[in-house]
């Protein structure tokens, strides 16, 4: 179904400007002949209506930025959907349809619709890289950049964990909020995951309780690619909050990470800021230790703590 309308939007938007004054030319887009008969689209008093704004609409609902009513009718919600979309193509977000946003998104669905919803697999060694700040998830193969998709991420109150994981399970149709697939990370103090959504309006803005939201299509597409083990990394401002006391080898926690970022970002490279106390985490503190003087024991005590500005004062 899906296949046969991207080639119905395709075939539309070689020309979405269809003439109020000829309808019958909507039916054969191909001979649109829309040079001089284009209208942009836009929010006006009357409201602009027809047939064109009513495939727009249709559009902008298969890509997943409109979620109301296909009425034919541009208005605030309309002009809201054009406002994503721009921003997404990195257009001015004018909330006006014209010839600049028409050619783009003829390009953008004429690559889909050729290149077809499941391109062939990457080559390579694969890790995914989630940008909190820029809301966007990027496919690597051998370091070289394969794919960016956008995505949601959590809000701030329910922050999505930033970190370096990896890809512990994999699952289908979980339904609901989480879409049509799922691709759980090692987080330890929660369940986080990269999964679809039935909100696709909130993709590219902060909206999920943490987890990563990407279109349902965008998901499909890189499901069978992603195997157990992917590495993940997910990049942004961090949280920093005190710590009350000691952490030691083999605990993992919220506090864990914290440290392992903190340590990190004052020059011993503890590994994986994963929130597990292990061996590079361990060796990371002896080397701070070293470097203050202190003995190297490798557990953070409160002198560790204090040097990191973590301690709980």
């Amino acid at each position: 179904m899906r296949h046969k309308y991207l080639r119905h939007v395709f075939i539309s938007l070689l020309a979405i400007c269809l003439t109020i004054a000829n309808p019958t030319t909507y039916a054969n887009p191909l001979h649109c002949g829309c040079q001089e008969d284009c209208r942009d689209l836009l929010v006006t008093s009357p409201a602009i209506s027809g047939l064109d704004v009513q495939e727009l609409q249709a559009i902008l609902h298969e890509l997943g930025y409109f979620g109301g009513e296909i009425t034919g009718t541009y208005g605030m919600a309309t002009e809201a959907a054009v406002k994503e979309l721009q921003a997404w193509l990195g257009l001015e977000t004018s909330g006006v349809f014209g010839a600049q946003e028409r050619e783009a998104l003829t390009v953008l669905l004429a690559h889909e619709s050729i290149s077809g919803a499941n391109p062939a697999p990457p080559a390579g060694e694969l890790r995914i890289e989630i940008d909190i700040e820029k809301k966007t998830l990027t496919l690597f193969a051998d370091e070289q950049v394969y794919k960016v998709y956008p995505c949601a991420v959590g809000k701030s109150s329910t922050k999505t964990p930033v970190g370096e994981w990896r890809i512990i399970q994999k699952g289908t149709n979980w339904g609901g909020g989480f879409g049509t697939r799922w691709l759980g990370l090692n987080v330890p103090w929660g369940i986080y995951g990269i999964h679809g959504t039935n909100n696709p309006r909130s993709i590219g803005t902060a909206a999920s309780a943490g987890c990563i939201r990407m279109q349902n299509k965008d998901v499909e597409q890189l499901y069978p690619w992603i195997s157990i083990g992917t590495r993940v990394s997910i990049i942004g401002p961090f949280p920093r909050t005190r710590i009350s006391s000691p952490l030691r080898t083999g605990q993992s926690s919220k506090a864990v990470q914290t440290l392992q970022l903190t340590l990190r970002e004052a020059g011993f490279n503890p590994g994986y800021t994963d929130g597990r106390y292990g061996p590079a985490t361990e060796a990371a503190v002896c080397r701070l230790q070293a470097y203050y003087g202190l003995r190297p024991t490798g557990q953070a005590d409160n002198n560790v703590l204090a040097l990191l500005d973590l301690a709980r004062r």
